[in-house]
């Protein structure tokens, strides 16, 4: 910084916190909103924690709390010797509007701009569709391969540590319900979900997530796939263009080229998604990402391009569908807040899941939608399945209000962190033609390089005859990548799966197949 232009200094008026709630996080909440909205400018200097501490009434290590999040997110930054300042940010910042009943992406009837009559029908009578020749051609390109049976294995992706689940508080929930079950509760339900879980799910995002929003915004789902399945059926007309992280959740992608969508593969990069490569893409109003922990290469996100992101929108009147299917796993500090977090203009759709955070086949998600989608969405989703179970979702509600729920995430979450400790320390080390470990802040799963596909497959088929399951990095790209092929190769292991004892095993027998 030029040392003859002092920097901007910060006054701490207007910030009131609130003694009976939790102070970091509404210092936190209150300084981000500044930095969004513009009233802390890149290069403001913060007081030190012990001075703005003092300046507000309240302990020193609640600033520090607070500093340490915004930390993380990037939003500040420290200068060795010379303390701390508002990073530098694009110049996107996002003011904060309320949406009306119809804004200017053509919401006057709940439903997204672009949607042609055939589909307004389907989102208001909702009549039924014979698959035409096209759609099952499509259907049988892109269609979900079969997951891997029985218990987890040493490295199954996609699996949390559910044998810690507490199955018999579960089971006594479930009993209390079916013991004296609402006979209100055994009809015909709300298509959007349970009243009570769909509150306790906004309560939830909220106090742990920072994402504001209302029970009324959330529509229940039989997990993340559906809901990603109800955004291409609502927001996507065949021929349109859908961007998607290359490589990336292919189960996503063919979710949308099953509605017709010209599926456009953006790189990812050390900060996510490419927003150069999304901006030179035409007439494409849609993107799916996966910011906290992006799925399979394990890279967070950066603030800038978060808000480069939220910047395309905008400008393209498009659609963000942020897909946070392992967010609450975070090794250092609190969860990142997710990129709706950040959303002033009702432009991003978030994905949610219990699936990372009790067991896959649970089978319950949830949407969290602008609230002019809502209907539409409940409308659509009623057409399948009507709604979802509902002992389901009453025990989870239950399971929820009654503290199991944070208190089962913490366990999760130190569980995770010791069986990924646990591979990081076994893993072998001078294998050929592998790469080094990445560093693993976040998530469920990691990925190593590899020099080649040939030595991929190689390695894959080893680890296969001894029983040791690991996903190839070059299943995960679109089949039109120009990228070459070696370029693509690499390792993904889910380090959450199995005990440390059995992560160890599974690492000495690889070690041994790979030396042979």
């Amino acid at each position: 910084m030029n040392s003859a232009v002092p920097p901007l200094s910060f006054n701490p008026a207007g910030i009131e916190l609130d003694r009976r709630q939790g102070l970091s996080r509404q210092l936190y909440q209150a300084l981000r909103q500044r930095v969004l909205d513009g009233r802390l400018a890149s290069g403001t200097r913060l007081p030190a924690s012990r001075d703005l501490a003092a300046a507000l009434g309240i302990s020193r290590n609640s600033v520090v709390r607070a500093y340490d999040q915004l930390y993380a997110e990037g939003f500040i930054e420290g200068r060795v010797g010379d303390g701390t300042y508002v990073a530098q940010l694009p110049e996107t910042r996002l003011p904060i509007k309320k949406l009306s009943t119809k804004v200017s992406t053509g919401f006057s009837t709940g439903l997204p701009t672009g949607l042609s009559t055939k589909q307004a029908e389907m989102a208001g009578d909702l009549s039924s569709k014979v698959i035409h020749s096209s759609g099952w051609q499509r259907l049988q390109t892109h269609h979900l391969s079969t997951p891997p049976k029985g218990p987890p294995r040493a490295f199954r992706v996609g699996v949390p540590a559910f044998d810690l689940f507490p199955f018999e508080v579960w089971a006594k929930l479930y009993a209390a319900f079916w013991r004296r079950p609402d006979l209100g509760q055994l009809c015909y339900g709300d298509s959007a979900g349970d009243p009570r879980l769909r509150s306790l799910i906004a309560a939830y995002l909220r106090s742990a997530r920072g994402l504001n929003c209302t029970a009324e915004q959330i529509v229940i789902t039989s997990g993340a796939q559906q809901g990603i399945s109800l955004c291409a059926q609502l927001l996507v007309e065949p021929g349109d263009k859908v961007a998607v992280e290359n490589p990336g959740y292919r189960a996503a992608g063919h979710a949308f080229a099953l509605a017709g969508a010209q599926l456009q593969g953006v790189a990812v990069d050390q900060e996510g998604i490419d927003c150069r490569q999304l901006e030179q893409l035409d007439s494409c109003r849609l993107a799916y990402v996966t910011p906290s922990h992006q799925y399979p290469t394990g890279v967070i996100m950066s603030l800038a391009r978060r808000l480069e992101l939220l910047a395309w929108a905008e400008r393209s009147q498009g659609w963000i569908i942020e897909d946070d299917y392992d967010g609450e796993y975070r090794y250092s500090g609190a969860p990142l807040a997710p990129l709706a977090a950040l959303d002033r203009q009702g432009r991003v759709i978030y994905v949610g899941t219990f699936g990372k955070v009790a067991f896959p086949a649970l089978r319950l998600g949830y949407l969290v939608l602008p609230p002019t989608l809502v209907q539409a969405f409940a409308q659509r989703r009623a057409v399948d399945v009507r709604h979802s179970e509902v002992s389901t979702q009453v025990v989870m509600a239950e399971f929820m209000a009654a503290g199991h729920f944070q208190r089962h995430i913490r366990r999760m979450r130190r569980a995770a962190l010791s069986r990924r400790n646990t591979l990081l320390a076994a893993w072998p080390q001078a294998i050929g033609g592998v790469g080094p470990l990445p560093g693993v802040a976040a998530g469920l799963h990691l990925t190593v390089r590899v020099d080649s596909l040939a030595r991929e497959q190689e390695l894959l088929a080893q680890a296969a005859s001894v029983e040791v399951e690991v996903a190839g990095l070059s299943s995960y790209w679109l089949p039109q990548t120009t990228l070459p092929e070696d370029q693509r190769a690499g390792l993904v292991l889910g380090f959450a799966a199995v005990p440390e004892a059995d992560i160890q095993a599974a690492v000495s027998r690889l070690r041994q197949a790979w030396r042979a």
